[in-house]
């Protein structure tokens, strides 16, 4: 099978490596709909979100977003998406965020995050500062382009501010319509298709302010020839996007996504300063209706060593932060590119199975990292075919040391390929190979080949160059050239022979030794021409300059905070790793820190503070402590050496993570090795110092100064915690019985095992809870569930989500609390119940309250009326199951009388007001089924109407239980003799039935009598039926008869000879066809249409056989044309009227008034025909 063939996508179809914020939307849709989240992209959308979320709640200054990320992490392809879901921009009739609901499929609330932020109105400004930016760059640069774009935005020229603000001032005006319109008619050009040399048309645009300004044309020339440059301060831009967003609805948004500022500023300190000032001026100014999200290289080396403290300023200015890496490139990578038809992964796992043993012999390395292997399994195998899974891993640190080493601009991460790019010039490159292919590693030289430094592609060039002349090198000498130069900066492989040979290998069925020998001599050869230098058993690609300049490892900074940070890094995740503290059958969760810095998620509960020598003295003050160790554990860490070892370690390894030691001098390369060593054993005496002040550290808990005499570092922490829990969560002991499961809450909100009142397990619970929301209640304030357990899950109860939650479900079977979700009250019985009371999502919908009783009064009325109206004995006495009972009565009795009125639809059966009006009360009663109270108010009020109506139903019950039958029968009789009331009419006794059935059945309004009537409709129908019948017959008498002359008269035309046999077959077949319709035909109207039809037929067929009598006659010679002769058309009908003869005298005078007739038509015309 071709590897092209494999796909699900099209290998060589259009897609963009690079995502760059500014290019054109034609690969929109795709993008969006081959965009994949992966688990740290949604960590970040749930970050962003969140903090964006909130913002519409409470204002905020803190609108700066800094994302972050190395070469490959998809910062940029991550701020688009944040554009497009925020403008939620509709592609081909989607709306964006529609197309990320079954990405977040399995996170429903990260979705509705996302979803509650796209329905506000929003506007977003995305571009590359790095394009869009002016060329000449001073210490307002980035002020400027900020303009630009924002007057670009609002239509107006932001190239330059002089246009923009004359269009701004016009726009003021409200004329800038009329401004375009008079400048066209008088430039013959558009103004926006003009404004841009606008310098060359100083007549046309000074008439054009004269007329539509009212300037003076000296006035408008000066303003024309004005050397003064339009100037804009940060006060000012920022004042003029604050009118605009409070000129639009309120919770709209306008944001500024702007890609690679840390590129644009580079080693500026101005520029870093000017986007400071500007981002902390909107903060202030607009109230978080506008945002400003900028993307910059993670650890931007050469700007940060430069300027650290410039940049920690800036950071602060951006407190959501969101640090990218590229560690799941390679799901982006299978999902968009490599997943694979059913056909093909049957193919491959049969392969895998096939070839078990030589792939992982294959790809068996030495000397290289852990995660530097071949296949695990089968799935795996067919996921990343035709690649092999340390290529992810390598070519992501191999894009990014080019980036450090070799790439021909400073910042190769902007520009031009992906490592989704090199994988599918790879592919492509094997498209036409079998399954039996793989992909070496040297073909990914070729993404980047053109991006490299001179002084790289002038040494492959050169090889390149050799192999073509076969001067001492060979072609595949050149790919093992490709190689060695991507691996030289790794140091997860180390380029010996094994690992070289595994490198190259293109085929699972590889002969390895033969390959290898290929490889050694390529290896010799190229070494014998200086592309290579061997090092050890190592191999190292050899650039024209000397790289990797070697650094002081005394001079390298380390960052205080960074320290403080790998204390807490030690303390938290080597000394004391528990992340909650269990106390009985509770686990309270505790924020770590460490001096002032917050190590992981912040759970706003018990705090366990460590304080190191790093912190600030005043901080270590006894007062002081006891103060801030309210709700916390602080330990005061002894004075030992753990600070100086951990920092020491530090300036090692950042100087060795800068640094390609591989590269060096073989001196320099020992002497890093050996600090390397040091740096270990710094690691761990620091840990062990680490414990040591913990052992000797002061301890602070919840106020005291408390003394823990003895113990392990752990145990010491661990008497700590407790003493704090015990103090803080003081009223965790009147949870007596813990809930498990939801079937625990079910139980209770059933009733299933009652307990004797005042001995309910959690009763002083229920207590606590149901005195707070009688407080709340006074206060007339709006509790929800939620309210209940933020509150009782803080300090001082401790409770866990599921206690409080059958806490609540006691009080609620107690009939003390109600639950309202949406504005309806919840019964216990509601199975969604639980979920109200647990899950976050659900919680805040739902309220909850004292519950409120009726009157006993109102609660005997009520009863009565259900027993009454329902015919029922057995009525509930307590206020929730009779409220059931209504509900459950009144919903069913509503489906019924619907049922009734559905049967209504096309007829007219009577009282059908009186069904309305029956629904309508029972809707009237069910309106008030969200509240209890209401409810049993509006059955007692509707008492009489409810009677009045259950009166007003029984003959309307009793009718389409017993009548509608027959009543349907005579209205379809009365509709069927429709056609044939003409005939009816004429017989006194049937016409007289058919009027008084047509009176009972033609319903209109409400007549009590129609019901008395029904029963007379049999009768009437068996009188209309006879009359219709005996008229059907005497008519089809009639036509019989004329179906007996019609044929006589044919037959007597054809005469006795057998000429016209044909004729005569097909006459007796028509006119016996006929004498079957006759006898079926139930209408005489119809049967009266065949009369006409027939004579027709019989008219036709005699002219025929008279004409074929007739002999042909002699041709006459040619004679002058003769005038054409008027023959008039007749109608029998219209000559021979009705009659009835019953004489000869009879006969002789219905002739003689045909013949004066015909004689009288033949005067004015040549001829008759009768028809």
């Amino acid at each position: 099978m071709r590897i092209q063939d494999m796909f699900v996508d099209d290998i060589n179809r259009k897609i963009n490596g690079v995502i760059k914020v500014d290019q054109e939307d034609t690969t929109t849709e795709q993008e969006l709909n081959e965009y994949v989240i992966t688990r740290e992209l949604k960590r970040h959308f749930i970050t962003f979100f969140n903090y964006y979320d909130d913002a519409f709640d409470a204002p905020t200054a803190d609108i700066g977003v800094w994302i972050s990320g190395f070469f490959g992490s998809g910062k940029s392809h991550f701020l688009k998406m944040l554009s497009y879901i925020l403008e939620n921009r509709t592609i081909n009739g989607i709306p964006t965020v529609e197309r990320f609901r079954k990405k977040f499929a399995d996170d429903p609330a990260t979705f509705m995050l996302i979803d509650k932020a796209a329905k506000a109105p929003t506007e977003t400004i995305l571009f590359n500062i790095d394009i869009e930016g002016f060329s000449n760059k001073d210490n307002t640069a980035v002020l400027k382009v900020f303009a630009k774009m924002f007057y670009n935005h609002l239509g107006f020229l932001g190239e330059d501010l002089k246009v923009a603000k004359l269009e701004q001032f016009v726009a003021k005006q409200g004329k800038t319509e009329e401004f375009r319109r008079v400048f066209e008619e008088k430039n013959g050009a558009p103004w926006v298709e003009t404004r841009e040399s606008f310098g060359f048309f100083e007549d046309d645009v000074v008439e054009t302010l004269e007329e539509v300004l009212g300037m003076s044309e000296t006035a408008a020339r000066n303003w024309f020839n004005g050397t003064e440059t339009a100037e804009i301060s940060i006060a000012q831009l920022v004042s003029e996007i604050k009118d605009y967003v409070n000129s639009k609805p309120k919770n709209f948004r306008l944001l500024f996504m702007v890609d690679e500022v840390g590129q644009y500023v580079g080693t500026d300190t101005n520029l870093l300063l000017n986007l400071q000032s500007l981002v902390e001026k909107v903060g202030s100014e607009c109230g978080g209706k506008v945002w400003i999200v900028c993307t910059g290289q993670e650890a931007i080396d050469e700007i940060i060593k430069v300027r650290m403290d410039e940049f920690s300023r800036i950071q602060a200015r951006f407190k959501t932060r969101l640090s990218l890496s590229s560690s799941a490139v390679d799901e982006v990578i299978q999902k968009r590119l490599l997943t694979k038809k059913p056909e093909a992964r049957t193919v491959l796992t049969d392969l895998y199975e096939r070839n078990d043993y030589v792939l992982k012999n294959l790809f068996s390395f030495t000397d290289s990292v852990l995660d530097i292997k071949g296949y695990s399994g089968p799935e795996e195998f067919v996921v990343n075919y035709p690649f092999v899974p340390y290529q992810f891993i390598l070519i992501q640190k191999i894009f990014s040391e080019i980036r450090k080493h070799g790439a021909a601009g400073k910042h190769y991460s902007g520009a031009e390929r992906s490592m989704l790019d090199g994988f599918q010039i790879v592919a492509k490159s094997i498209e036409d190979k079998n399954e039996h292919a793989i992909a070496p590693l040297y073909p990914f030289y070729d993404s980047v080949h053109s991006f490299l430094d001179g002084s790289i592609r002038r040494v492959i060039e050169r090889c390149q160059k050799a192999a073509d002349n076969h001067d001492g090198i060979e072609d595949y000498d050149v790919k093992v050239l490709k190689l060695l130069y991507l691996i030289r900066y790794i140091d997860d492989v180390k380029a010996n022979l094994d690992n070289i040979v595994i490198l190259m290998s293109d085929d699972i069925r590889t002969d390895k030794i033969e390959l290898r020998q290929t490889v050694q001599k390529s290896l010799d050869r190229l070494k014998s021409q200086n592309y290579i230098d061997r090092r050890g058993d190592a191999y190292i690609f050899l650039t024209d300059e000397e790289q990797d300049i070697a650094r002081d490892i005394a001079n390298t900074s380390v960052d205080t905070a960074k320290i403080v940070e790998r204390i807490g890094q030690m303390i938290f995740g080597d000394i004391y790793t528990q992340k909650k503290y269990r106390y009985g059958k509770y686990d309270f969760p505790f924020d770590e820190m460490v001096d002032s810095t917050s190590i992981g998620a912040v759970t706003g509960g018990m705090t366990l503070r460590f304080l190191t020598v790093a912190a600030d003295v005043t901080d270590k003050q006894e007062l002081r402590l006891m103060t801030e160790s309210k709700g916390a554990a602080i330990v005061v860490l002894a004075d030992t050496p753990y600070y100086e070892s951990l920092e020491n370690a530090m300036k090692i390894r950042k100087y060795v993570k800068q640094r390609n030691v591989n590269q060096l001098a073989k001196s320099v390369q020992d002497i890093i090795r050996d600090q390397q060593d040091e740096a270990g054993k710094y690691e761990t005496s620091a840990k062990e110092e680490l414990e040591k002040a913990i052992a000797g550290a002061e301890f602070y808990v919840d106020g005291e100064h408390i003394e823990i005499k003895s113990g392990t570092p752990v145990s010491k922490i661990d008497q700590a915690l407790e003493y704090l829990v015990a103090h803080v969560y003081s009223e965790l002991d009147l949870i007596t019985k813990n809930a498990e499961t939801d079937a625990d809450i079910i139980e209770i909100l059933r009733g299933t095992n009652p307990e004797m009142a005042g001995m309910e397990n959690n009763r002083d619970a229920a207590a606590k809870v149901e005195e707070y929301l009688e407080m709340q209640s006074m206060k007339k304030l709006p509790t929800s569930m939620d309210d209940i357990q933020t509150r009782y899950q803080k300090i001082p109860y401790g409770w866990k989500e599921i206690d409080i939650a059958a806490v609540v479900a006691l009080l609620i079977y107690q009939q003390k609390v109600t639950i309202k979700y949406g504005g309806a009250q919840i019964r216990p019985d509601n199975p969604k119940l639980p979920d109200m009371l647990r899950k976050k999502t659900e919680r805040g919908k739902a309220m909850i309250s004292m519950k409120q009783s009726a009157s006993a009064q109102k609660m005997k009325a009520a009863k009565e009326i259900m027993r009454e109206y329902f015919d029922i004995m057995d009525v509930p006495d307590d206020q929730d199951a009779l409220v059931k009972l209504i509900l459950d009565k009144f919903k069913d009795q509503k489906q019924h009388y619907e049922e009734l009125n559905s049967r209504y639809a096309g007829h007219k059966y009577p009282d059908h007001d009186k069904v309305t009006a029956a629904i309508k009360l029972m809707d009237d009663v069910l309106s008030q089924e969200k509240d209890d109270i209401a409810l049993i108010d509006r059955l007692v009020a509707d008492e009489t109407k409810l009677f009045d109506s259950k009166d007003d139903m029984q003959p309307v019950e009793a009718f389409f239980k017993n009548q509608v039958t027959v009543f349907d029968s005579a209205v379809k009789m009365e509709a069927d003799l429709r056609n044939d009331l003409p005939y009816i009419q004429k017989d006194e006794e049937t016409n007289e039935a058919l009027n008084q059935i047509r009176k009972i059945t033609l319903v209109n309004g409400s007549n009590p009598a129609v019901y008395r009537q029904i029963p007379e409709l049999n009768g009437l129908m068996d009188k209309v039926r006879a009359g219709h019948n005996k008229l059907l017959e005497e008519k089809r008498a009639d036509l019989l008869e004329i179906v007996r002359q019609c044929l006589a008269e044919i037959h007597q035309a054809a005469g006795e000879g057998g000429e016209f046999r044909n004729v005569i077959e097909k006459a007796d077949n028509y006119f016996t066809q006929m004498k079957s319709q006759i006898a079926t035909t139930r209408t005489i109207v119809l049967l009266d249409g065949m009369t006409t039809q027939m004579w027709n037929y019989k008219d036709d067929t005699v002219a025929a056989i008279e004409s074929a009598k007739k002999p042909k006659k002699p041709v006459k010679p040619v004679q002058p044309d003769q005038p054409k002769k008027h023959i008039k058309n007749c109608y029998r009908q219209a000559i021979f009227k009705q009659a009835t003869l019953e004489s000869e005298d009879d006969v002789n005078d219905y002739v003689e008034r045909m013949r004066s007739y015909l004689n009288a038509l033949l005067k004015d015309c040549d001829g008759i025909k009768l028809n």
